[in-house]
C-alpha cells in the first residue's frame, strides 16, 4: 500500500508540510506551515488532526520557533504553550512538546535547531514503527472473513505510518485475510466518511458508510463481527478517550456481545491520568453542528452541545491493542511506556 504522509518537512526543510483533511475526500491539497502561528492554526482547524499526526505536527512546528543556528529557551516555551493549547485531550501533543523542550535544555546555553528537528524526525519514525507494530499484534483480533466497524479515523492520515485501528486491518489484509469494514460516518465533521473510506477505498478494501446511528441495527442483525477504534488518551485503569460517539457504540457493542477493541501506540498512553474521568474533554465550536459544511443545520439561535471526544469505561473495552502487545483486562500498562 502506498504510504499517506499527513505530516512531513517541506521540500525545503523550512516548514511542515501537511495534507490539508479539511479538502478531502474532494480534493487532495497539501500546505506549507511556516509560523507558530500556522501549526496553531493547523491543528484547531483540523487540517492536520488523530492524535500521534498532530503530536507529530506539533513537534516539528516548535522548531520553527528557533531562529537561525540556536534556540531562545524562553521563546520555544512559549510557542509550545500556544501549541499545546489547541488541543487539550490528545496526550500525544503534550508529550512531543515535552520531548522536544526536553532536547532544548540537555545542553547548557543554547541548543542547535538542527538538534531539535532531530528529535522531530524520532518521533516522526517512531510513530511509523509503532503502527507497523500495532498492526501486527492488532491483525490477530481479526479472523479471515471479518466484518469490522469502525469509528472516526485511525488510519495513516491520523498518524506518521499506517495507522492504528486501520492498521490491524491493512496487515489482515496484507496477510490475506478477507475482511470487509464498516465505517462510522461521525458526526459532526464526517471524519469516518470523509476521511477513513477514503483510506480505505484508496487501498482496495471493501468500505461502507453509515450513519453512527445506524451501528445499533448492523449488530442486531448480526452483520458485525468485532469493532475497533483508535484513541486520543488512554488512563492507568484503561478508561480511553475518543471521538465522540465511541462510548456509545462500546455500550451497542457489549449489549450485541461484539468484541470492542481500541488501538494506540504508547505515547498516547497516560501514567498521569489515574481514570477517565481526569480526562480534560476538549468543547468545540457550536457551528461545527449548526453549519459545519456551510449548510445550516440547525436554528441559528439554538444552544449546541459539542464536545469533540468521549470517555468509555474500560469494563466495556475488549482488549487494547499497542505496539507491545495485546492488553487484557484488567488493564496494567506499567511497561507500556
Amino acid at each position: 500500500m502506498e504510504l499517506i504522509q499527513p505530516v512531513a518537512w517541506s521540500a525545503d526543510e523550512r516548514g511542515v508540510r501537511i495534507l490539508d483533511q479539511r479538502q478531502l475526500p474532494g480534493r487532495e491539497v497539501y500546505r506549507d506551515l511556516r509560523t507558530i502561528d500556522d501549526v496553531c492554526d493547523a491543528i484547531r482547524t483540523l487540517a492536520v488532526r488523530g492524535a500521534p499526526a498532530i503530536g507529530i505536527a506539533g513537534a516539528m512546528g516548535l522548531t520553527l520557533a528557533a531562529d537561525g543556528d540556536h534556540v531562545d529557551y524562553g521563546r520555544l516555551l512559549s510557542a509550545a504553550e500556544r501549541i499545546r493549547a489547541t488541543r487539550p485531550t490528545a496526550v500525544n501533543l503534550a508529550w512531543a512538546l515535552e520531548r522536544i523542550l526536553a532536547v532544548a535544555t540537555a545542553s547548557p546555553g543554547l541548543s542547535p535547531r538542527a538538534v531539535l528537528r532531530h528529535e522531530a524526525t524520532r518521533i516522526l519514525n517512531e510513530d511509523r514503527d509503532m503502527c507497523r507494530s500495532i498492526g501486527e499484534h492488532g491483525a490477530t483480533l481479526i479472523p479471515d472473513g471479518a466484518r469490522v466497524l469502525t469509528h472516526c479515523n485511525a488510519g495513516a492520515l491520523a498518524t506518521g505510518g499506517i495507522g492504528t485501528a486501520l492498521a490491524a486491518i491493512y496487515v489482515a489484509v496484507e496477510q490475506g485475510k478477507r475482511v470487509e469494514v464498516f465505517v462510522d460516518e461521525t458526526r459532526p465533521l464526517l471524519q469516518g466518511s470523509r476521511l477513513t473510506a477514503w483510506e480505505l477505498t484508496r487501498a482496495g478494501i471493501p468500505a461502507t458508510v453509515l450513519v453512527d446511528s445506524a451501528a445499533a441495527a448492523l449488530m442486531r442483525e448480526q452483520k458485525i463481527d468485532l469493532c475497533i477504534v483508535g484513541a486520543d488518551r488512554i488512563a492507568a485503569n484503561g478508561d480511553v478517550a475518543n471521538k465522540i460517539g465511541t462510548y456509545a457504540l462500546a455500550i451497542v457493542a457489549r449489549h450485541h456481545g461484539v468484541p470492542f477493541y481500541v488501538a494506540a501506540p504508547t505515547s498516547t498512553f497516560d501514567a498521569s491520568t489515574a481514570t477517565g474521568a481526569d480526562i480534560v474533554i476538549e468543547q468545540r465550536s457550536a457551528d461545527e453542528v449548526r453549519c459545519g459544511f456551510g449548510v445550516l443545520t440547525a436554528p441559528a439561535e439554538a444552544q449546541v452541545f459539542n464536545p469533540a471526544f468521549d470517555v468509555t469505561p474500560a469494563a466495556l473495552i475488549g482488549a487494547i491493542v499497542s505496539d507491545r502487545a495485546v492488553h487484557r483486562a484488567p488493564f496494567d500498562f506499567s511497561d507500556s511506556r
